[in-house]
């Protein structure tokens, strides 16, 4: 996306309702561009819309809580409630989450063995941030933001800080494949349009069956680096970017 659309649909979704001369005021765009990105631009096209009364709203907001993002998610809430569940309470209101959003279920046994695990690693992960004040972060399992043939972006878990995106790619594995680490990677840049320019988007890839392992990599054809941690070592990405310590 290039400067000028990100810009214009920021300002949308930082409002509950924005005209597009106020819009001009914000950016300070001229109202020629921002027309045309407003009818033209097929992320701008899929992921807000205009009211009768010529407000421009965004379908997930810019701001805590971000009102929309659950009808993108198998499951959405804050920590707080995601830990009040028993496991089977969540996994019956996650299944069905994916059913509305088009997930598709049909590798049923594999699939949910996945969902179990990933929740027993966000269970646990969350005992050992016990001193942290994270009720009322949000945290998404399967996010599926699929509009029309335009927009795809894709993540098994996120967790959101009042500044920070985890994007958490799980595996159900002991060992790194380069090809799923690009697949970690593949849609940071959308996440950071999504949330916004308070918000830094980092992602990881999980090893769910690995143990003591919390290493970065060099992704495969770049200079980039991709945190990769075993289920029981993902405290430590948290305890790096916010500053929490296990004693």
């Amino acid at each position: 996306m290039k400067e000028t659309e990100i810009k214009v649909y920021e300002s949308i979704c930082r409002h509950d309702g924005i005209k597009a001369k106020d819009i001009a005021k914000e950016t300070g765009l001229d109202r020629t561009v921002i027309n045309r990105l407003l009818y033209g631009s097929p992320f701008i096209r899929e992921l807000c819309y205009r009211d009768d009364s010529y407000h421009w709203h965004g379908l997930i907001r810019q701001m805590r809580p971000h009102r929309g993002l659950a009808d993108f998610c198998g499951y959405y809430s804050t920590v707080e409630e995601f830990l009040a569940l028993s496991e089977e309470e969540w996994l019956a209101m996650l299944t069905d989450g994916c059913r509305e959003i088009g997930r598709n279920l049909n590798d049923t046994r594999g699939l949910i063995h996945s969902f179990r695990d990933s929740r027993e690693v966000m269970v646990s992960l969350f005992q050992d941030l016990e001193d942290a004040d994270f009720r009322e972060w949000e945290i998404c399992f399967e996010l599926r933001i699929k509009k029309a043939r335009h927009v795809r972006i894709y993540a098994d878990v996120l967790v959101i800080t009042e500044n920070r995106v985890f994007s958490l790619e799980f595996k159900m594995k002991d060992k790194i494949d380069p090809d799923e680490e690009l697949q970690a990677v593949k849609y940071t840049g959308y996440l950071d349009v999504i949330f916004g320019r308070p918000y830094e988007v980092i992602p990881s890839l999980v090893l769910t069956k690995a143990e003591d392992l919390y290493i970065w990599q060099q992704l495969p054809g770049s200079t980039a680096e991709l945190p990769v941690c075993s289920g029981d070592m993902l405290f430590n990405l948290f305890a790096e970017y916010l500053g929490f310590y296990k004693d």
